[in-house]
């Protein structure tokens, strides 16, 4: 994969997984997932791809604080239907990394390991997403606010060029680097902005 640099200066989410730790599919269970790993998952990058990735690295922080998050130990839920909007771009990442799924997730072993029924859709939630520890019942709702990070005015009219053939090599060479630059600076320079990201912890 030929992919824009920034890819990799952005921070991993590590994950544990027991499962993946019986099965033998990873030492300690230790899983390591990266934006590269969300890009593939949805097929491009884009200000929503980063955005759930970056609510994923904030929320997961927050609920385990003391140590490694624990993959199919955390429900997921979204304010959106599936459907509607973006809402299914952000649960498949979400499932991607918490291991959560609504029905078609792994069954279990042993009366283990069960996957199924930790998504869920059109949830009373303060924001796009919440996770919650299954363990303790701490719960954050995490809100994305991608409109403080502006992008090149003319990107519109540039995809527009582009979506009718209309463009040629500059103009497409042109959107797509101010694409990602845009999402460069929400990963990167925005990543902590205080209003890109808002958060409501339940303890």
């Amino acid at each position: 994969m030929n992919t824009p640099s920034f890819f990799n200066t952005v921070p991993p989410i590590t994950m544990y997984d027991p499962l993946a730790e019986v099965l033998g599919a990873a030492s300690e269970g230790i899983l390591i997932y990266t934006y590269a790993d969300a890009v593939k998952l949805a097929g491009h990058s884009c200000p929503t791809v980063a955005g759930v990735y970056l609510m994923m690295t904030k929320g997961l922080a927050l609920l385990y604080p003391e140590g490694i998050p624990l993959r199919g130990g955390i429900r997921v839920s979204m304010q959106g239907n599936l459907g509607e909007g973006v809402v299914g771009v952000m649960a498949n990442i979400a499932s991607l990394i918490t291991g959560a799924t609504e029905t078609g997730g792994f069954h279990g072993l042993g009366g283990q390991y069960d996957r199924r029924g930790l998504l869920k859709y059109g949830s009373d939630i303060k924001g796009e997403i919440a996770l919650e520890r299954i363990d303790t019942g701490k719960r954050v709702h995490l809100a994305y606010n991608p409109k403080i990070v502006a992008g090149d005015h003319r990107m519109q009219e540039w995809l527009g060029m582009i979506l009718s053939d209309k463009a040629n090599f500059e103009i497409e060479k042109s959107f797509q680097n101010a694409w990602q630059d845009r999402v460069k600076s929400i990963l990167i320079d925005y990543a902590e902005h205080p209003e890109l990201i808002t958060y409501f912890l339940e303890a």
